[in-house]
C-alpha cells in the first residue's frame, strides 16, 4: 500500500512540476525569464537649451527585445523639431537598458546608449538616463525619464539634459505563459 501511495504522490508531483515549468519558445530555458519584443514612443524636452518648444522637443521611437530584466533596443528620432543650417537632427542609437528595481507595477531602469547624428558637426552621441516606469497593464507601460546626451565632434563637444515621457507597448501573445507571469508580478506584493 505504501508503494502505491508513493507512486501516486510521485506522479502527482511530476504532473504539477511539469505544469509549472511550461517553457514557451520566447522564454529562456535557464531561468524561465520572458523574452518578447516592444515598441516605445519617446517624447523628450531639453531643459538646458535656449529657444522655443520646437528647438527643445526631441521625439523618437524605439524598437527592441526584452530578456528578463535586460532590454536591447534601437532608437531613431530627432534632436529637435527644426534643423539649424547644414546640420541634421536625425539620429540612430543603440540602447541597452537594465531594470534596477521592480516592485508590483513600478520599476526603475538605467539606460546607457550610443549612436550617431547623421551629417552633424558633433555626430557621435552617447546617452545615460534613468526612468521610473509604471505598468498600466501587462501590455502598456508609461515612464518618466531624465537623462543626458553627450555630443562629440572633431573640434567641439556639448552636453544636453532632458526630461520626458515614454509610452511602451509590449508585444506579448494573449493567454501566453509570459503574459500570465507578468500579470501575476504586477499584482504581487513580494
Amino acid at each position: 500500500m505504501a508503494i502505491i501511495c508513493t507512486a501516486i504522490c510521485s506522479f502527482a508531483q511530476h504532473k504539477t512540476a511539469r505544469k509549472d515549468t511550461v517553457i514557451e519558445k520566447d522564454t529562456s530555458k535557464e531561468n524561465k525569464e520572458p523574452r518578447y519584443f516592444y515598441v516605445s514612443g519617446n517624447t523628450n524636452v531639453f531643459v538646458n537649451t535656449k529657444g522655443g518648444a520646437a528647438k527643445r522637443f526631441s521625439p523618437s521611437v524605439e524598437f527592441g527585445r526584452t530578456y528578463g530584466i535586460f532590454d536591447i533596443g534601437l532608437a531613431t528620432g530627432r534632436l529637435n523639431s527644426i534643423s539649424p543650417g547644414g546640420d541634421t537632427t536625425r539620429f540612430l542609437e543603440f540602447r541597452p537598458t537594465i531594470n534596477i528595481f521592480s516592485k508590483g507595477r513600478f520599476a526603475e531602469a538605467l539606460c546607457l546608449g550610443g549612436g550617431y547624428v547623421f551629417k552633424a558637426k558633433q555626430g557621435l552621441m552617447t546617452e545615460i538616463c534613468n526612468s521610473i516606469n509604471f505598468n498600466i497593464t501587462e501590455i502598456w507601460a508609461i515612464a518618466v525619464v531624465q537623462g543626458y546626451y553627450y555630443f562629440d565632434g572633431t573640434n567641439n563637444s556639448r552636453v544636453t539634459q532632458y526630461m520626458g515621457f515614454n509610452l511602451t507597448y509590449n508585444l506579448l501573445k494573449k493567454h501566453s505563459v509570459n503574459i500570465n507571469r507578468k500579470k501575476k508580478a504586477l499584482v504581487s506584493d513580494n
